[in-house]
């Protein structure tokens, strides 16, 4: 049977050239934070890294480049084993990172000796807390943004995914155990201050992984309690060209009938949402939370932005909604008894 291969978009090309140039630059950045901060400066750290260091200082403590020989090694062995374990698409998935982050290691380290040779010591030298803040804020960036995408840097990476097939132990959980395992055992070699400082420097990457992985996909999920929901949804549709899910809801107070419009825009488009809905409804209910995380059309694909002739009325299951809807345009409700002050979300 013969095969036809299509030929990729000009779309297809960008996002994989783009793709490509992320793991490539996050990679070159981690690399850049242990080879310039934590390394010349007598630190430990987590990770292939951390077992780079460990041999180092077992073997020969000034010797920089057995922590990149040893990054090679522990990586292809990971990488072997996880390849055998978690089949090819896994392989694939992570021979990138395998190979990038010690030829980055390497590179830096060269970089590193460059600069010693020049200035007489190394980055941050005269100041710790620099060359940890430093570190791990770089570090956490380089692994952070090659984590957003869905790559991997491999190394101890690797481990957590296999106990996570075979015992179901949540990677997370596994992948703190094995940094603050590789972080103790220096103990062996190096002062309980040192450790110290790599358990900081292990817990603020960690923080900043967490903090950089899902920016740029982060929104603001919208809920509307109004009774001019069918004027809000079409300002919403037509104005601002986001989505609009309608919920079904009875209010906690008065028992009616009525719809929740809940929609997600992004940071900017909060305030402008809001003042256009007190436009609308100046009693309308408005509450706002972040969401890590939006895929779908209009975020993480392209928008389609339909025709007002295509837009359809609701279903005649929202006929107890029509009520609430008329009361949009007709005088305010009665006074409440005394004691009581209810609102539209009521």
């Amino acid at each position: 049977m013969k095969i036809q291969l299509k030929k990729p978009t000009a779309k297809q090309v960008r996002k994989f050239l783009v793709y490509c140039l992320i793991v490539m630059a996050g990679n070159a950045i981690a690399a850049a934070a242990s080879t310039l901060f934590i390394i010349p400066n007598g630190f430990v750290m987590g990770g292939t890294t951390g077992l780079g260091i460990f041999v180092r200082n077992l073997v020969d403590g000034e010797n920089e480049w057995l922590v990149s020989l040893t990054v090679y090694a522990v990586n292809i062995v990971f990488f072997l084993v996880g390849a055998f374990l978690l089949g090819k698409k896994f392989a694939l998935a992570t021979l990138a990172g395998t190979l990038l982050y010690p030829s980055f290691v390497s590179l830096f380290t060269y970089v590193n000796e460059l600069y010693v040779a020049a200035n007489g010591h190394a980055i941050a030298s005269d100041d710790k807390w620099l060359a940890i803040i430093c570190g791990s804020l770089l570090f956490g960036t380089g692994i952070g943004s090659v984590v957003r995408i869905g790559a991997s840097t491999g190394g101890t990476d690797i481990p957590p995914l296999i106990f996570k097939k075979f015992f179901n132990i949540p990677v997370a959980v596994t992948l703190w155990c094995l940094d603050l395992t590789i972080v103790l055992i220096q103990l062996i070699v190096v002062s309980f201050e040192t450790v110290l400082y790599g358990i900081i420097i292990t817990v603020f990457s960690s923080a900043v992984v967490d903090l950089v992985s899902p920016i740029g996909m982060r929104k603001r999920q919208v809920q509307i309690v109004s009774r001019c929901w069918k004027e809000i949804r079409t300002m919403i549709l037509n104005e601002m060209h986001r989505g609009v899910t309608l919920l079904h809801a009875r209010t906690g107070f008065l028992q009616e009938e009525r719809y929740v419009i809940m929609t997600v825009v992004s940071n900017r488009e909060v305030v402008r949402l809001r003042n256009a809905v007190q436009a609308i409804d100046p009693e309308a209910f408005f509450t706002v939370s972040v969401v890590s995380e939006v895929r779908g059309r209009g975020f993480s694909s392209e928008k389609i932005l339909l025709p007002l002739s295509e837009e359809r009325e609701a279903d005649d299951p929202a006929a107890p909604y029509r009520e609430a809807e008329a009361a949009c345009t007709a005088a305010p409700p009665p006074a409440p008894q005394e004691g009581h002050t209810p609102d539209p979300t009521r």
